[in-house]
């Protein structure tokens, strides 16, 4: 049923949108979307105010490999994770739209190509073929159980900087399937928000309801994007949305969340691109022995929270 209901969806996403691409050359004619971070441990649509950053826990795991363990008490755990929701939003003037595709099932990724709109006709290119931009992206299809659909691979990465400005852990998770999860908390001042009728609504359309070929490891292609004033989110309880935090001495640290971080995708704008949160990290017992033992976990507390900042502690 899902299968038949994507299929329909970019069926109608096809015969809505134009079929005649803008040429890459009317460059100052298209309208480019800009990715802007959300703070991590927000829900999203948030501002970002740290009062309404509480989509994130302290997770003890038993098996430090699995995506998704089950928290248990400190006494049985062997790892302990920092868990978050991380989310990004599309600010700009034009819907952040990208196609994936291979030739054959032989290939484990797709390449994408991005899709920019027309601001003097109002086209979208409808295809792959038709999308102008070439990038260093690519599609995989992600088996793990919370996902098993297409990630848009590098798109966000997650850190815990020190103070000094050096990487102490990163994240294992770095794909996202992208479509319209939310409304961003500013929408009333940004130009060019899909109305009911046209190509961005009919986009919007499809997106709000993209899973990214969710059951389908054999698809040849995909679609991911944003609409403008929608974000996307990954919840906190979901297959690898954390940070190992296992041997993290006690201290303060930068939570930092960076959207398209490689510049692969045309923005209007890369100066949101991160966004951070400053925390404490303690370990009222002691850190883990060289046994692995838990002996309590960690508590962590959000400081401060700094949108659009790279840096925050």
């Amino acid at each position: 049923m899902l299968k038949k209901f994507v299929v329909l969806a970019l069926v109608a996403l096809s015969a809505t949108l134009s079929a005649s691409a803008p040429r890459a050359d009317a460059a100052p004619n298209l309208l480019l979307p800009d990715l802007r971070q959300a703070v991590p441990g927000c829900a999203g649509g948030s501002s970002g105010e740290l009062p309404l950053c509480t989509a994130w826990d302290v997770c003890p795991v038993i098996d430090p490999a699995a995506p998704n363990g089950r928290c248990v008490a400190p006494s049985v755990a062997k790892a302990v994770r920092l868990r978050f929701t991380s989310a990004e939003e599309n600010v700009g003037d034009g819907p952040l739209l990208l196609y994936g595709r291979r030739d054959s099932t032989k290939q484990e990724t797709m390449t994408v190509r991005q899709a920019l709109r027309n601001g003097t006709d109002g086209s979208i290119p409808d295809s792959y073929g038709a999308a102008q931009r070439a990038t260093g992206a690519f599609t995989y299809y992600e088996p793990a159980l919370a996902h098993q659909h297409w990630h848009l691979m590098n798109f966000e990465r997650f850190a815990l900087v020190s103070p000094q400005g050096n990487t102490v852990v990163t994240d294992r998770k770095n794909g996202f399937c992208l479509g319209d999860r939310f409304r961003v908390h500013d929408i009333g001042e940004l130009r060019n928000v899909p109305g009911d009728t046209g190509a961005d609504a009919a986009l919007a359309k499809t997106l709000r309801g993209n899973m990214c070929r969710h059951h389908e490891p054999t698809a040849l292609e995909v679609l991911e994007g944003i609409s403008v004033g929608a974000g996307d989110d990954y919840k906190y309880p979901v297959d690898f949305q954390w940070l190992d935090i296992t041997h993290v001495p006690t201290g303060t640290y930068d939570l930092v969340n960076t959207v398209n971080a490689d510049q692969t995708l045309l923005e209007t704008n890369y100066r949101n691109n991160s966004s951070a949160v400053a925390l404490a990290i303690a370990w009222p017992l002691g850190m883990p022995g060289p046994d692995g033992t838990v002996p309590a976990a960690p508590v962590v507390k959000l400081l401060r929270s700094c949108p659009g900042q790279p840096r925050c502690a």
